[in-house]
């Protein structure tokens, strides 16, 4: 697909997979708009490539609109959006409302106020994308994380819904990743164990997320679909 003149925004694009597809869509000529929660270095690579990078605190409703108000600002349309912006929090004991609160606020309440504050944006786009990235753990649940994994399922309902508001104009779907890429810091006995999850075994990296987000831009008749890509958890 040519590139369009119209920016594709990505939150959380500051680090790992999303700084990875954000350089990515910036090498296949595209313009980029990246949102981020913290300064990092990574984002001065960016703006010295064209990339545009807004600070963005999707912790309450207000940061969230103060965002899209200076996205606003920037650009009058928008070629896709893709909701990578995450966190992954535990809850202490007398803190799971406030947890549960900001996971909900980050994974649900951003992608529903930026997906209908921006439709307009979009709509001055052919084509034009909503790609929410969801989390494999919504398929089954999670004893461990219960607040993370409520607030994904959430998300993916999310796709559902605006997949179904926004046709014909706008596509909406969703990616389900499981592990794609370790942490510096993870040992030796976890990573054996994370592997051991699935039928691949495999660590593939970040670039598997950006193939599936390639497809789902490029694909015209693909809309209301999450794509599972976890290397055959669901086959364990």
């Amino acid at each position: 697909m040519s590139p369009s003149q119209a920016p594709i925004l990505i939150t959380g694009a500051s680090q790992r997979v999303g700084l990875y597809c954000a350089e990515r869509l910036l090498d296949e000529g595209h313009a980029v708009i990246v949102s981020y929660r913290s300064e990092r270095e990574s984002l001065q690579r960016l703006r010295a490539r064209g990339a545009l990078t807004l600070a963005a605190d999707f912790a309450d409703e207000a940061g969230i609109l103060a965002f899209i108000e200076r996205l606003k600002q920037h650009t009058d349309s928008l070629r896709a959006i893709v909701h990578n912006a995450s966190a992954w929090l535990s809850a202490p004991p007398g803190q799971e409302a406030a947890v549960f609160q900001k996971m909900f606020s980050v994974h649900m309440l951003a992608p529903y106020l930026i997906n209908l504050h921006c439709a307009e944006l979009l709509h001055r786009s052919t084509p034009a994308d909503i790609v929410h990235i969801s989390d494999d753990v919504a398929r089954k649940g999670s004893a461990k994380r219960p607040a993370y994994c409520a607030s994904k399922a959430g998300l993916d309902s999310l796709t559902l819904s605006f997949a179904a508001q926004f046709a014909p104009a706008i596509k909406v779907n969703g990616i389900a990743p499981a592990l794609i890429l370790f942490n510096p810091e993870d040992d030796a006995e976890y990573r054996a164990k994370t592997l051991a999850k699935s039928a691949l075994g495999i660590e593939p990296g970040p670039q598997v997320i950006y193939q599936s987000l390639r497809y789902l831009l490029d694909n015209p008749y693909v809309t209301g679909t999450t794509l599972t890509v976890n290397g055959g958890r669901h086959l364990k």
